[in-house]
C-alpha cells in the first residue's frame, strides 16, 4: 500500500516559510519536465523530515509512465557506502578488521609483495586496477552480461598494481566487488541479504535491495536512456550480476532515511558512524577527500558528505549538510544529466546565508590578460607519471583543458589559472625537462604534467607498429593495423578503435593512451595501456 500512496504524492511538500519556494526548485529541473524526456527525482529533508519530494520526467518513455516518488532507480556507485556499513556491521560484531589483509579473505589475490587492506578497498587506495576498464580492455562490450566470476577472473589475474598501497587515492571499482565476496565468506550470506537485514529492513528502506540477477522483475523501476545525434533516445540499462561496487537499487526517499541514520543512529553505533565518515590519510599524511564507502569535503565553506553514481544511463547523487541538518537526493535516468550539480543548486536555495562566495567567483575577479602567443604556447599535450594525458588547446582566444567536460583556464598571471567553474588551479613552471603543469582540482593534491613533443609520424613510421600483440593478464590478442595517418586497435570484440599520435611512440584512442616500447635495435617489442584506472598493462608482440 505505500507504493500505491507514494505514486500519488507528485507535488511538493513544503513545511517550512523559511524554505525555497517550490518554483525556485523546479526551475532547477525544468528541462527534465516534459512528457518526450526521461529525467529526475528529487528528495530534500531537513532534520529528518523531508520537506520536498517530486519526480520530473518519465520513468518509461515507452509506456508513457512518469517519474514519482515510488520509483526505483539503479544508483551505481551511491553503492558504496552500503557495502562499507556492511564490512564495518562485521567488524562491530568482531568478525574482521578493517586492518586485515585482504588475501586473508581472498587468497586467489595475487601476492603483489606489499601488504593491501580492507581499509586500502574502502578507501580506494589500494592500487588495484579497476574492474571496468579490465573488462573493457579484454572485450566485454558496455551491454555485455557481466558477472561477479568475470570481475574475480579479471581482477585476481593482474600482475602489478597501479601503485603501491596506501600511495594514492585512485577509485577502483574491483576494491567493492572484494568488499562484497568478503561480506560473503566472513558473514555466510551474500551482500544483498547481509545488507537487507542488517540496514534496509531496520531503517525502513523497503524498496531498497542489491540486485544481484539481471533477470528480476522490479515493480516500478525506471528504464534508462541516453540520447541520439539525430534526436530522441535510446534505451540505456547496465546489465551486471555484479554488485558491492554498484547495483543498489532505490527510491530518493529510501535514501534520505539512511542519511538520518547518520544523526539518529538505529543501524550501527555513533562510533561507528563517525569513524565511516574519517577521512583518508596517504602514507605521506595527504588527506584523500574520502572516508569508508563515502566522499567528505565543503561545499562553498559548509561540510558536505555524500557519494554520486553513474552506470549506462543512470546517474545519482545524494549529499549531506550534517551542521545544517539537510540532505538532498537527486535520482535520474538520462545520461546527460548531472544530478551532483542539480542537488547543489537545491542545497543552495536551503543553505543560503551559511553558504561563503564561490571560490571560483572570487578568482575570476582577478582574471588578466594575456596575449595570444602566450595562450599558444601553453597549449598542447601533458602527461602525468601514472600515463595520464592532459590535452590544453586555444578556441575563441582562450585556454581551455580539451577533456571530457570543457574547463576553461583563466589567467590570473602569466604562469597561473584558474579553472572556471570549478575550485582548482593550474600553474606553469619550466624545469631541465620542459614546460610543467601544476593541476588542482578541489582539496586533492597538485598533479604534475609534462608538455609532450607533438608527433607526426609517416605512413612508412606507423607501418613499424603494425603487429599482433598479447596480454598475459587479460589472456587477450589484439591486431594493430596502421592506416596513413593513424593505428587501429583491433579485437574480435567490440571492434576496432582508431589511435591518433599523441607524442613519440605514443597514441590516444577510445581505450586511453598506448604507449609502445622497443628493443635496443629499435625494434617495436610490444606496448602499455594507460587508461586512467588502470595503468601499465602490459601487450607483447607475438612474433
Amino acid at each position: 500500500m505505500r507504493f500505491l500512496a507514494a505514486a500519488l504524492l507528485v507535488f511538493p511538500v513544503i513545511v517550512s516559510a523559511q524554505d525555497p519556494a517550490p518554483a525556485k526548485i523546479d526551475s532547477i529541473f525544468a528541462r527534465f519536465h516534459r512528457q518526450d524526456s526521461p529525467g529526475c527525482i528529487l528528495g530534500v529533508s531537513r532534520a529528518g523530515k523531508v520537506v520536498y519530494e517530486k519526480g520530473y520526467g518519465m520513468a518509461d518513455l515507452e509506456r508513457d509512465v512518469p517519474i514519482t516518488p515510488a520509483s526505483i532507480f539503479h544508483v551505481a556507485s551511491i553503492s558504496k557506502q552500503f557495502t562499507a556499513m556492511s564490512i564495518l556491521l562485521l567488524e562491530q560484531q568482531g568478525k574482521l578488521s578493517i586492518d586485515d589483509e585482504v588475501r586473508k579473505y581472498i587468497p586467489e589475490l595475487p601476492d603483489y609483495g606489499k601488504r593491501i587492506t580492507l581499509r586500502h578497498l574502502l578507501q580506494h587506495t589500494s592500487g588495484i586496477r579497476d574492474q571496468w576498464t579490465l573488462l573493457r580492455i579484454a572485450g566485454w562490450r558496455d551491454d555485455d552480461l557481466i558477472t561477479e566470476d568475470d570481475v574475480m577472473w579479471a581482477v585476481t589475474r593482474q600482475r602489478a598494481l597501479n601503485f603501491d598501497p596506501g600511495a594514492e587515492y585512485l577509485y577502483s571499482n574491483s576494491g567493492f566487488t572484494l568488499l562484497a565476496v568478503i561480506v560473503k565468506r566472513v558473514s555466510g550470506h551474500s551482500l544483498r541479504d547481509f545488507a537487507d537485514e542488517q540496514i534496509f529492513k531496520p531503517l525502513g528502506m523497503t524498496h531498497t535491495h542489491f540486485h544481484d540477477d539481471h533477470t528480476m522483475v522490479v515493480p516500478y523501476r525506471t528504464s534508462a536512456y541516453e540520447p541520439r545525434e539525430a534526436g530522441g533516445w535510446s534505451v540505456s540499462i547496465p546489465v551486471f550480476d555484479t554488485y558491492g561496487a554498484t547495483s543498489l537499487f532505490t527510491t530518493a526517499d529510501d535514501l534520505l532515511r539512511w542519511e538520518q541514520n547518520f544523526s539518529a543512529p538505529v543501524v550501527g553505533s555513533p562510533a561507528l558512524l563517525a569513524r565511516m565518515q574519517q577521512e583518508g590519510i596517504l602514507n605521506d599524511g595527504t588527506r584523500t577527500g574520502y572516508a569508508l564507502g563515502i566522499a567528505v569535503g565543503t561545499h562553498r565553506g559548509v561540510r558536505e558528505i555524500g557519494h554520486s553514481g553513474a552506470d549506462a544511463g543512470y546517474r545519482a547523487d545524494v549529499e549531506r549538510y550534517p551542521d545544517q541538518q539537510l540532505a538532498v537526493a537527486a535520482l535520474c535516468n538520462a545520461s546527460n544529466s548531472n544530478p551532483g550539480a542539480l542537488t547543489r543548486e537545491v542545497a543552495d536555495l536551503f543553505l543560503g546565508a551559511a553558504l561563503a562566495p564561490e571560490a571560483s567567483q572570487a578568482r575570476q575577479a582577478g582574471a588578466v590578460s594575456l596575449p595570444a602567443s602566450r595562450l599558444t604556447a601553453l597549449a598542447g599535450v601533458y602527461r602525468r607519471s601514472s600515463g595520464d594525458v592532459l590535452r590544453l588547446d586555444v578556441r575563441d582566444g582562450k585556454l581551455w583543458i580539451a577533456e571530457g567536460a570543457r574547463t576553461e583556464l583563466l589567467p590570473l598571471s602569466e604562469s597561473r589559472f584558474a579553472l572556471r567553474g570549478v575550485d582548482g588551479e593550474a600553474a606553469f613552471d619550466s624545469t631541465a625537462a620542459g614546460r610543467a603543469l601544476h593541476l588542482r582540482r578541489g582539496s586533492a593534491r597538485d598533479q604534475l604534467f609534462q608538455q609532450m613533443t607533438s608527433f607526426s609520424p609517416t605512413s612508412a613510421q606507423l607501418a613499424a607498429f603494425a603487429g599482433r600483440y598479447r596480454s598475459a593478464e587479460l589472456e587477450t590478442v589484439v591486431d594493430i593495423k596502421a592506416t596513413d595517418s593513424t593505428l587501429v586497435f583491433s579485437e574480435r570484440r567490440p571492434g576496432s578503435i582508431v589511435m591518433r599520435p599523441v607524442y613519440t611512440d605514443a597514441f590516444r584512442g577510445g581505450i586511453g593512451v598506448t604507449e609502445f616500447s622497443r628493443d635496443a635495435a629499435g625494434r617495436v617489442t610490444g606496448f602499455v595501456i594507460n587508461a586512467g584506472r588502470v595503468r601499465a598493462l602490459r601487450f607483447d608482440r607475438i612474433e
